[in-house]
């Protein structure tokens, strides 16, 4: 016996219905039915026919539909549910054999879940639905010396030795074959050992060195016949079968099926010539890894399965927990062999039962000694119980103590002893108090505390009871940590755990020594007041104290006296004459651009360009800039957002294309201020008001002369436009095809290219436009569109002011 997929000895597919080159949603309920009639008549199964027709070339897609609709038929009784059948109706169909079309067909379909839901729990079903697992005749093994010679199969006849001859001899219906210079022998019925020796009596006729022993006669089977059985009974798919005809009861209940919910495992009959000959157990392959009783069949036998008689379920602690089939005189002890008997966990004391009586249902205790003669009635749920999920002997002890864990519990057990097994207390142990956790009678928690000196010496006693437990507090875990804080002048400002015995030399090492620019003199300590005690009259909120120390971090006697206590705050100043350099950069229209130190705190914009060399004749000195604090991409931002904040005040709130172009011109990140300077009198008049002091990291930008102009806003071809001293600002506006009808006229304002800004004002009925210099940028905003008043607006407003009319005559009168 092997284990792989069942091989089905059929015939052809009736050479007049061709159905490979059909699409079989194009054939009718009736052409299907045709087909299932005429392959039954062939005795060919739903996997027979898709099989041949795949041979003959049908696509996998198809061959799946002509599945479903074959197995509609089959497993509907052979009646055609219709042409209308709704895909949801369809998997019903399909999978139950009928279409739910009332609610007795409702009831039906949950009856049948239910059926399989009990099924999957059988002791033994999950063997027919293994893909992985098939009974497969062996096809290949030697010839069994009973097997039984029938119409269809081909022998083979060799003659060796003084004699030598080989012939290859077919069955013929009427169970003979054709001996070479012998002719007819009857040979059906017998078996190869039988069929051997009439041979050989046959041959000796002509073969004389058979009798002296010369010459030898070997018959062995060669290509086997098919066979036709009858599955029927409490089976899955019952019905006739062709298989090889060296299969056995397993091969046929495999390939039908199974028993299904109401078959019996255990009760499986093979009936021949009417008679049964052999009853076939399934329990003893399951059970036991053995086939007895799995005979060969043959022609035109009967498996039928008969319904199981006693049946109980066994669930909880055991291996495998499952519905299991008793034969009679089996026991419940029998039942837990068959489920592998007890898991670790299990308690065996006693195992609770369910049993039907003749009205109602009853709750047994079976105890566990008695199980193996305890009788069985169908219907009975068994069910092992597992053990109380607690210790009979457990302490524990947690915390500050080298090995914490849990300990069994010894007679006389204490406190003390539990803290030795644990190898003693560590050195951070809090030995004022230590808990445990006890359990009362009740089960109800409760707290003990007791002194860890004290049980440790030895002085005071603590008996321990099951599950107790001991927690041994760290003296560091149950305070706030210990810190103090450096910052300042240091290298690595930060906060540093706490020792005992820290000097002030010691933290400033810790906060990797002082910075060049740390003041000797002016290191200062703030202590947090720790006391316990208040006093109204008592305004102190910290303790703050200063100190000197040397360049070679020695100290002078006060600081080399002075301790460090948790939480003290150590500030390192800057030394008030230490200066770092402060480097400012003039770029653009300079004879020397580049960065420059400053040398003194009066160091201002003339100063720079002087240093610089002065200015180019191609400088534009009206549209300088200072940048401050930042680089020049910041800076042309922080110009942009300028221009940016201004339109928008223009606006009051319009959208237009040029509001959105300068947003997108502005940089997030920029860290930089523009500083408004008139550069040619700060040049004119040295040190007057125009004339700023410069600052670290100041940049000057001195473009070149600008010869455009450029327009932005509502005007008909906003571009850049030639400078013209001669034009006024409507002149640049019309160059780029003057307002248009949107042009918020009265909020123009131009942008001058050093940063400052000049708006339009309005003087009786006119406006006055400002002033447009070389590399200005003006501006036209949009007016802001006005919505009409709808129905609802109007009517509120006259009834708003009808009712204030009317109050106000009120109150004349």
């Amino acid at each position: 016996m092997c284990i792989s997929s069942v091989r089905l000895h059929a015939q052809q597919l009736p050479s007049n219905i061709n159905i490979a080159t059909q699409n079989v949603d194009e054939l009718s309920d009736q052409q299907i039915q045709q087909l299932w009639e005429k392959a039954q008549q062939n005795g060919l199964s739903v996997d027979d026919i898709v099989q041949q027709a795949q041979a003959k070339g049908m696509p996998a897609d198809q061959a799946a539909k002509l599945r479903d609709r074959l197995a509609q038929i089959s497993q509907g009784n052979g009646q055609p549910q219709g042409d209308n059948i709704q895909a949801g109706e369809a998997i019903y169909s399909r999978k139950y054999g009928y279409v739910p079309r009332t609610p007795d067909d409702s009831l039906k379909i949950l009856e049948n879940q239910k059926h399989e839901a009990i099924r999957a729990r059988i002791f033994g079903a999950s063997l027919f639905s293994n893909a992985n697992l098939t009974f497969e005749p062996n096809l290949n093994i030697a010839t069994p010396g009973n097997y039984v010679i029938g119409p269809g199969d081909q022998l083979t006849l060799d003659i060796f030795g003084y004699s030598e001859k080989s012939s290859r001899l077919t069955v013929t219906p009427e169970g003979n074959i054709n001996v070479p210079n012998i002719g007819p022998v009857v040979v059906s019925g017998l078996t190869i050992d039988e069929a051997r020796d009439r041979l050989t009596h046959r041959l000796e006729t002509i073969y004389p060195g058979i009798a002296s022993g010369n010459t030898h006669v070997q018959l062995l089977l060669g290509n086997i016949r098919s066979i036709r059985v009858i599955v029927i009974g409490e089976i899955m798919r019952p019905g006739t079968y062709t298989l090889p005809s060296l299969a056995t009861v397993a091969n046929a209940l495999y390939v039908s099926g199974g028993p299904n919910v109401n078959g019996s495992f255990r009760d499986i009959q093979v009936i021949r010539g009417g008679k049964p000959i052999v009853t076939f157990d399934l329990y003893d392959f399951l059970v036991h890894g053995t086939l007895a009783n799995n005979v060969l069949l043959r022609e035109q036998d009967i498996i039928k399965v008969n319904p199981y008689q006693v049946r109980v379920e066994l669930s909880g602690e055991v291996k495998h927990p499952a519905i299991f089939e008793a034969k009679p005189g089996e026991t419940l002890g029998d039942m837990i062999t068959y489920a592998g008997g007890y898991t670790a966990n299990a308690y065996k004391g006693f195992i609770r039962a369910v049993r039907i009586n003749d009205q109602e249902r009853e709750i047994l205790t079976v105890p566990a000694d008695s199980a193996r003669a305890y009788s069985l009635r169908s219907g009975d749920i068994f069910y092992v119980d597992s053990i109380l999920n607690r210790f009979s002997n457990r302490v524990v002890i947690s915390g500050s103590v080298f090995h914490p864990g849990p300990f069994a519990l010894e007679p006389g057990m204490t406190a003390k002893d539990l803290i030795s097994k644990a190898a003693g207390l560590k050195e951070d142990a809090f030995m004022s108090r230590g808990l445990i956790k006890r359990l009362r009678a009740d089960y109800s928690p409760e707290i003990l505390n007791f002194n860890v000196r004290d049980v440790e010496s030895g002085t005071v006693s603590v008996p321990l009871q099951r599950e107790d437990s001991i927690f041994i507090y760290s003296k560091f875990k149950i305070r706030e940590p210990y810190y103090v804080i450096v910052a300042g002048e240091v290298n690595h400002p930060d906060t540093i755990p706490y020792a005992d015995s820290m000097r002030l030399g010691d933290v400033i090492l810790l906060a990797g020594g002082l910075k060049d620019a740390a003041s000797l003199n002016q290191i200062e300590v703030g202590r947090r007041i720790r006391s316990q005690q208040y006093s109204p009259a008592d305004t102190n909120l910290a303790i703050v104290q200063r100190f000197s120390i040397q360049s070679d971090m020695s100290e002078n006697p006060a600081a080399a006296s002075f301790s460090v206590e948790p939480f003290d705050r150590i500030m390192v100043r800057h030394a008030p004459g230490y200066h770092e350099q402060i480097i400012v950069s003039v770029e653009g229209e300079v004879t020397y651009p580049g960065s420059y130190v400053i040398d003194s705190r009066n160091e201002r914009l003339s100063n720079l360009i002087r240093k610089a060399g002065g200015l180019k004749p191609v400088a534009f000195s009206e549209g300088a800039l200072l940048l401050r604090q930042g680089n020049q991409d910041g800076a042309t931002a922080i110009f942009e957002q300028n221009k940016l904040d201004v339109f928008r005040d223009a606006n009051k709130g319009n959208d237009s294309a040029e509001l959105a172009k300068v947003l997108r011109a502005k940089n997030e990140t920029a860290n930089v201020q523009l500083v408004g300077i008139n550069l040619d009198k700060a040049l004119q008049s040295p040190g007057s008001k125009y004339d700023l002091l410069l600052e670290e990291q100041d940049i000057i930008e001195v473009p070149k002369k600008l010869e455009t102009v450029t327009l932005y806003g509502e005007i008909f071809y906003p571009k850049q436009v030639r400078f013209d001293k001669r034009f006024r600002f409507k002149d640049f506006i019309g160059q780029g095809g003057g307002f248009t009808p949107k042009a918020l006229r009265r909020r123009s304002y131009v942008v001058y290219p050093n940063g400052e800004v000049s708006s339009t004002t309005k003087i009786l009925f006119f406006n006055h436009y400002p002033r447009v210099k070389p590399g200005s940028e003006i501006f036209v905003p949009a007016r802001k569109e006005r919505k009409g008043l709808d129905t609802t607006s109007i009517v509120g407003i006259v009834t708003a002011v009808a009712t204030v009319a009317a109050l106000m005559i009120t109150v004349l009168k």
